[in-house]
């Protein structure tokens, strides 16, 4: 199970806990909302990033909805989180993004952390 981040929190925690520089690579499976993030946040293992449009349709309504609830305020501290990683930096520098242009976050139990983004206009 994934979880989306309606908050930079849990992304927060498991980036400080990990020390390890991730690796980018094609999401494996498209992130899905559950009803609350887990107690304590895995290990970051590997970067996944994936544009809006590559979801599903039925995913991408889940994480609009996600987005919806989490407001602005969350939103910028996920983007903080981000800008303080200097390996998630890089990873959405490669891709020709930055924080700016995450609208979620996710991290799997196996350590998977997926950042979705959104190209503006």
């Amino acid at each position: 199970m994934i979880t989306i981040l309606a908050a930079g929190t849990t992304l927060a925690f498991a980036m400080a806990a990990n020390a390890q520089a991730p690796a980018t690579q094609p999401p494996a499976q498209a992130p899905a909302t559950a009803p609350e993030a887990p107690a304590t946040a895995p290990t970051i293992r590997s970067v996944n990033i994936v544009d809006m449009t590559e979801l599903p349709e039925a995913t991408q309504k889940q994480v609009n909805d996600v987005v919806a609830q989490g407001g602005d305020a969350e939103l910028k501290q996920l983007r903080s989180t981000i800008d303080a990683n200097p390996e998630l930096k890089s990873a959405l520098d490669a891709k020709g993004l930055t924080s700016a242009h995450v609208i979620a976050a996710s991290v799997s139990r196996e350590g998977a952390l997926t950042l979705v983004t959104k190209k503006a206009g």
